[in-house]
Parts: C-alpha cells; sequence; structure tokens
C-alpha cells in the first residue's frame, strides 16, 4: 500500500478541510532527529538563564498568538472556543512556572569531602521525542517541551494527526523567539516515520501520551535501546463524596470534572461513589447540572460542550450506556447522540445511578460525557471501590474534615490524591500516574529528573 504524504485536518463541527499538512518520510524523520542532535550540542552547554529566557520569549510569543491558538485548538478537535482560550492561558502559565524553578532543579548538589570536591551535576539528555496528544493539545505538549529545553535538550514534537497545527504553533514559537534551528521541530508523521524517528541513537528520551496499547508499543521500542519513557495512559477517575460534603460544591465541581471538554480528559472524573444518606440529594444536584449545558458551535462563546472529536466516539459511549442499563444502570439523564447545527457528533452529558462493577462504564475509560454514580456505605467501601480498577491518575475525596481525607488518601492508589477538587493539574507538584495509567513523571521540580542525567564528580585535590 502506497504510503500517505499528506494528512487532513478537519473540523469536527463543520466537517470541512482545516489544513492540508505534509507527512515526513521515514528518512525526514531521521533527519529532523539528526538536526534537533546538532542544535542540542551547543544549546546543552549553553547557560542556563540564555535558556530561561529563550523558553520565556517563546511563551511570551504563544501569548501574543492567543486568539489563533485557541481557535486553532477549537476548529480541530471541537473544544468550545471559551475552554481553548482558557488552554492557552493555561498553557503559558505553566510553562512559565516551570522557567521560575529551573535554577534551583537543575542547581548541582555539592557535597562535603575533605580535600577535593565532591558534586552532582544534571546533563541533558539531548534528543527528547514528544508524542502529544489531542485531547489537550497544547497543556501536554507545554509538559514536555518548555522543561525539556530549559534542561538543555532539543524536542521533536509528534503531535496527534488531529492536532498538527498546535505542534507546528510551538516551532513557531521558538522560532519567533530566535531558538537555534532544530532546537524544537514539529514532525508530522505517521506510525513508520515515527518509529524511523524513535530508532535513532540520538533519542535520549520519549514522552507518550495516548492509549496503553500504544504506551506498550512505545515502552518497548524504548527498551530495544535502554533509553527511558515518560507514559500518560488512560484513566478512570474515581471521586468519593463522603457524607458531611458540601454537596453544591461538590455538584458544581464534580460535575465540570466529568463534562468538561466534552469529557475528553486523562483526569476527568468518570465514577463517583456517594455516602447513601445524601445520594438522592447529590444525583438530584448532577443531573441538573447536565441539563444546562449548551451543545452547539464550538466557535459559539456561549457553546459550553462541543462535538466529540473522534468520530466513533458516539457509538462506543452509547454501547456502554446500552450495557450499563441492561445491567440494571439508571439513566438519569443524556444516554445518547445528539446533533447541533447540522453536525451529528456530538453526545449528550450522561448520568447513570446505581452503577456498578459488572458495567464497563464503571470500569473501562469512556473519555466521554458520561458519568457513573453509585451509593456506598462507609469509606472502607468506597477506598474499595475506587482502588478496583486497572487506571490510577487522580481521585478526590469531597469532604469537611481533612483528617478524613488523608486517611482516605493514604490507601488510594493513585497518583494524585484530591481534597475537594478534581481534574486540575498543579505545575508545582509531580504529575504521575501508577498501574496502566503509565510511568514516570512530569511538571514540579521532579519533572526535569527524567529530562537529565546525573553525573557524579570526584575531584581529589593535589597535596
Amino acid at each position: 500500500m502506497k504510503a500517505r504524504t499528506h494528512l487532513t485536518v478537519e473540523d469536527p463541527f463543520r466537517g470541512t478541510t482545516v489544513a492540508e499538512v505534509g507527512l515526513a518520510s521515514p528518512e525526514t524523520a531521521r533527519e529532523a532527529v539528526r538536526s534537533a542532535a546538532r542544535a542540542q550540542l551547543a544549546w546543552g552547554r549553553s547557560p542556563l538563564g540564555e535558556r530561561i529566557g529563550l523558553c520565556l520569549a517563546a511563551l511570551q510569543a504563544l501569548e501574543d498568538h492567543l486568539e489563533d491558538a485557541a481557535r486553532e485548538v477549537t476548529v480541530q478537535m471541537g473544544k468550545p472556543i471559551a475552554q481553548a482560550r482558557q488552554e492557552v492561558r493555561t498553557c503559558l502559565a505553566r510553562g512559565r512556572h516551570m522557567a521560575s524553578i529551573a535554577e534551583e532543579a537543575l542547581s548541582p548538589r555539592s557535597l562535603p569531602g575533605a580535600g577535593g570536591e565532591r558534586r552532582i551535576t544534571r546533563e541533558p539528555v539531548g534528543v527528547v521525542l514528544d508524542i502529544a496528544a489531542w485531547n489537550y493539545p497544547l497543556l501536554i505538549a507545554v509538559n514536555v517541551v518548555v522543561p525539556a529545553v530549559l534542561a538543555g535538550n532539543s524536542v521533536v514534537l509528534k503531535h496527534a494527526s488531529r492536532t498538527p497545527l498546535c505542534g507546528s504553533r510551538f516551532e513557531a514559537a521558538f522560532r519567533q523567539a530566535g531558538a537555534p534551528a532544530g532546537l524544537v521541530t514539529a514532525l508530522h508523521a505517521d506510525h513508520e516515520a515515527v518509529e524511523a524517528a524513535l530508532s535513532m541513537d540520538e533519542i535520549g528520551y520519549v514522552t507518550f501520551t495516548g492509549s496503553v496499547r500504544g504506551g506498550h508499543e512505545i515502552y518497548r521500542s524504548a527498551a530495544r535501546r535502554f533509553i527511558d519513557a515518560g507514559l500518560e495512559l488512560g484513566g478512570k477517575d474515581p471521586a468519593y463524596v463522603a457524607e458531611d460534603a458540601d454537596v453544591n460544591h461538590a455538584v458544581e465541581n464534580l460535575a465540570d470534572g466529568a463534562f468538561y471538554n466534552a469529557g475528553q480528559s486523562c483526569c476527568g472524573v468518570e465514577r463517583i461513589y456517594v455516602a447513601r444518606p445524601i445520594y438522592e440529594h447529590f444525583v438530584e444536584g448532577l443531573v441538573a447540572r447536565a441539563a444546562a449545558y449548551r451543545l452547539d458551535d464550538p466557535l459559539d462563546e456561549a457553546t459550553t460542550m462541543g462535538p466529540m472529536a473522534d468520530p466513533a466516539a458516539g457509538a462506543f459511549l452509547l454501547g456502554q450506556v446500552k450495557e450499563a442499563r441492561a445491567l440494571g444502570g439508571e439513566i438519569l439523564c443524556g444516554g445518547q447522540a445528539a446533533e447541533a447545527g447540522g453536525c451529528r457528533r456530538f453526545f449528550s452529558p450522561t448520568v447513570v445511578g446505581n452503577a456498578t462493577h459488572a458495567m464497563g462504564i464503571m470500569r473501562e475509560e469512556s473519555f466521554g460525557p458520561v458519568v457513573g454514580v453509585a451509593p456506598v456505605e462507609s469509606d472502607q467501601e468506597a477506598i474499595e471501590r475506587m482502588n478496583d480498577s486497572r487506571y490510577g491518575l487522580t481521585a478526590s475525596i469531597w469532604t469537611r474534615d481533612p483528617t478524613r481525607a488523608r486517611r482516605v488518601g493514604e490507601e488510594v492508589r493513585t497518583g494524585t490524591f484530591f481534597m475537594n477538587r478534581c481534574d486540575w493539574l498543579d505545575p508545582g507538584l509531580a504529575w504521575t500516574g501508577v498501574k496502566d495509567s503509565g510511568k514516570g513523571v512530569s511538571l514540579s521540580a521532579l519533572g526535569f529528573l527524567p529530562l537529565t542525567r546525573p553525573k557524579s564528580w570526584n575531584l581529589v585535590h593535589s597535596s
């Protein structure tokens, strides 16, 4: 079969072509890596202050085109323009935070020693290959691109086929900021070309955001060369609403956690366990919140839910809902595909009550505006249900008691545990997952560790 030479980017709402993007051949992908390696040789020796300055200038260049960047997100994957605009702002804040902590995070560590020097420095790994996802196309990329460049690496950014323009946006921002040629490169490529890039000796680290299956493939490829991989994979994130919770606050935030970005979030809330005494009250409020979403043209400022980015998502979600109904679940609202403005790729915000773990809706990632809710009798039952998953990205408890939150959090196997909030990344904290949610870490000072390698110095001075 003849290899594709171009990628067509389609607006999920209008069905029109947004862009035609040329695809790299395997040899072109290899040359992109070689170019990145050449740029990194000098960049890795540049002063940290220069690296910080470049990253801040690139972020400013992105901010100078904020509206264009937001619109690109919307027309490529369907995110409402108000949410896309917020994604750009959060991307800028996250990148600037990483720049603000780079000096401390990358500083050498000196140890006491008589008659010489003992210290540990951190050196760049070389070329970082970042395979980014489409659901938060700017945020997912900035988590890697900015800290990698700060640490002295170059980056080859392979963005998802739905959002290639976001990869080009990062390359343009760094070019506008004065980056050396090849320092940040957008690679538009199919699977064969990505494999060609990953096989290059110059690649020192690879990151991947996507499916568990894709993560296994990337990890196997990386293991052949003994390089590490950062993998952010699936999620089925739970919440527990305890009987002492502020129910209105929990309803408002968990509705947002379940339905924001049409539920297309790795750390979106997909299952909720509610203390039985407040179950009916909570469910009533959640259903009311779900009904308030406006499904329409994502370029309309008033739209609060856009179409599903994946044209196959609606059928998958409908299958989950049908199975849940057959197994005794209550479809309290939604549960069906929807149409708006002539577009049939919407899915109604859906709440499934009395959900059980016999249902796929409580076990397998939905990645859509669908959430299962179940009553529980105790904290211990909630903990057991929350842990009954092959995923472990985030989890939350809703309570007025910090002691209770800490006690429950210590028993929940997850990368991030929240009290009274959800679906949120704090760049000052490590972003990581357990089980099938992946491996590795990004953000915070720890996020620089996989992007560098330690080098020990033991210098004995002559007497």
